[in-house]
């Protein structure tokens, strides 16, 4: 399902002219207009998922499966050193466009520092309580 209001919907289906470089049934892939490095690209669904909490997991495993293909790929043409795979849910997290996408970011030596955060603390008691919380 598309949803007509969404560009990221409009994009991946072919509606909007974008820099693509990867095309198949499911997924458009795009370099990302506002990259962070050489080669940023994103992976979009064709159908609108607006995240994680929302796509069909079967979905999901296709954009894992086509990121690890086009990692390798990427790697290759561009002579980077590693890759980012970024996916934001929610607004709190960073996402930015509600249509589930995934950020592949190629990485180099000699690149600037991208993704930086600080480290939370917790006691022993506390990490065991949170285990024992997200246990299933």
């Amino acid at each position: 399902m598309r949803d007509d209001n969404c560009i990221f919907c409009k994009i991946a289906n072919g509606d909007i002219p974008t820099n693509s470089i990867y095309e198949d049934d499911d997924f458009r892939v795009i370099l990302d207009a506002s990259p962070a490095t050489k080669g940023h690209s994103l992976i979009i669904p064709k159908e609108h998922y607006k995240d994680m909490y929302e796509i069909d997991e079967k979905v999901a495993a296709k954009a894992m499966s086509l990121a690890k293909k086009l990692t390798v790929h990427m790697t290759d043409k561009l002579g980077c050193d590693g890759f980012n795979i970024l996916q934001n849910n929610r607004e709190v997290a960073g996402q930015t466009v509600f249509h589930f996408h995934m950020h592949l970011i190629p990485r180099y030596n000699d690149g600037k520092s991208i993704l930086t955060w600080g480290h939370e603390e917790f006691s022993d008691d506390e990490m065991k309580a949170i285990c024992e919380n997200l246990r299933q």
